[in-house]
């Protein structure tokens, strides 16, 4: 145990250095973040602290998604709840659905192995989006359709996955039937936003009998990780706990003006700081883990040529949701401009979400790792390709990057 936390303050540290060098560099943190991992990598640096499903799912996820999810106004949520659903849940679906034919048929991947890889990949992932807008400074509408989309097509994602792969497993090859399909759902989806929401509930009535910053703090924390675990005990959506959690916490604890949140004004303040903090540690430790984990990947397996059409299909499929969906709405109030699109595709990141799936795949099933191989290729050409070259797209129409110099 020593050895954890030893290592765990190691990895802090560099993390500290590295957020340093990056901000005089210009640097996105998060790339900094991988490319110090590699570097860790090849200097044979061991960590005590592995990158695994249950890390990252136990760990890592709950506190970022209800992070995101507390900074989300109700109010200008609402106002784009349309187009945003859209993108996450008919987006999702199509996404997935591009990249199992382009594998099936360009790649002879079987349709088993194509679907679930499609379905992981697809997702845009709010711990790697989240973190370049934080970067780059981005707020207002913009921030508001790429974070919630993220949070969202998160929950799709991770329910069409345990969909998949329970058909997958089938020993007959028989598709589920409808009414078993109806019945995982509701219980996934259902079950899971109503974890969120009784969690949520409780603890914004306990924190309205109390003024103390210190125990408000408290039960945000039980809130996020709560959540989480009492959806994923009784076989719900932990994700989707998470994300409702937050969303309630914060729009009737933290986000309410003057004296409409149940939570006090000092605590209010303290909180979103505390979160503020615990996300910067999360990010930290996941991405340099990315880096350090990536190093030793033996992408030999997949073959060069195959992962960079896999790339090039996962970039296409995000194309083929974002631009269609998109155009649904130019003729109505929800339009989204030409320049937001191109920030949606090309800002449609790929993380921990798709890893931690990767990683919690049956070794029997076919393809395995070449699963494993074709994720970490994609989220580390997301990570720092498409992040180093995001500010560019940023300032390009006209999104003003703050300056880098410390204050």
């Amino acid at each position: 145990m020593s050895g954890v936390l030893i290592n765990i303050v190691e990895l802090m540290l560099i993390a500290a250095v590295v957020a340093v060098i990056a901000r005089r560099l210009s640097l996105p943190y998060t790339v900094g973040l991988v490319l110090t991992g590699v570097v860790l990598a090849a200097t044979r640096y061991k960590s005590d602290t592995v990158l695994t499903h249950d890390f990252i799912f136990d760990v890592v996820l709950p506190p970022l998604l209800f992070e995101a999810a507390i900074n989300i106004h109700w109010k200008e949520l609402r106002r784009d709840a349309v187009p945003v659903l859209a993108l996450a849940i008919c987006g999702t679906i199509l996404a997935a659905a591009v990249v199992a034919v382009g594998l099936v048929f360009g790649l002879g991947w079987p349709l088993r192995s194509a679907l679930i890889f499609g379905v992981l990949i697809s997702a845009t992932d709010p711990v790697s989006v989240i973190a370049m807008f934080k970067d780059n400074g981005v707020t207002g509408r913009l921030r508001l359709l790429v974070e919630s989309e993220s949070l969202f097509n998160d929950g799709v994602a991770a329910v069409l996955f345990s969909l998949v792969l329970a058909w997958a497993q089938t020993t007959d090859g028989a598709s589920t039937v409808p009414p078993e399909i109806g019945r995982t759902l509701l219980l996934s989806v259902g079950g899971g936003m109503l974890a969120g929401l009784v969690c949520a509930g409780g603890a914004i009535a306990i924190a309205g009998r109390t003024s103390d910053h210190l125990v408000e703090s408290a039960l945000t924390m039980v809130t996020a990780y709560g959540s989480f675990l009492l959806a994923e005990h009784f076989g719900c959506s932990g994700v989707l706990a998470t994300v409702s959690a937050g969303l309630l916490m914060g729009n009737l604890g933290l986000l309410g003006d003057g004296e409409g949140g149940r939570i006090s004004r000092r605590g209010r303040e303290f909180v979103l700081a505390f979160w503020d903090f615990i996300a910067f540690v999360a990010n930290s430790l996941v991405f340099l883990l990315i880096g350090l984990t990536v190093a030793g990947v033996s992408f030999d397996r997949l073959g060069w040529v195959d992962l960079m059409a896999v790339i090039g299909l996962v970039l296409l499929s995000r194309a083929m949701t974002v631009y269609p969906i998109c155009a649904l709405f130019v003729r109505t109030n929800w339009r989204i401009s030409m320049g937001e699109q191109h920030v949606l595709w090309w800002g449609g990141l790929r993380g921990a979400l798709g890893l931690a799936l990767a990683l919690s795949l049956p070794t029997t099933l076919p393809l395995r790792n070449e699963i494993l191989v074709a994720t970490f290729g994609v989220v580390v050409f997301s990570v720092v390709a498409q992040g180093l070259s995001m500010p560019l797209l940023l300032n390009r129409r006209g999104t003003p990057i703050p300056s880098t110099e410390p204050e």
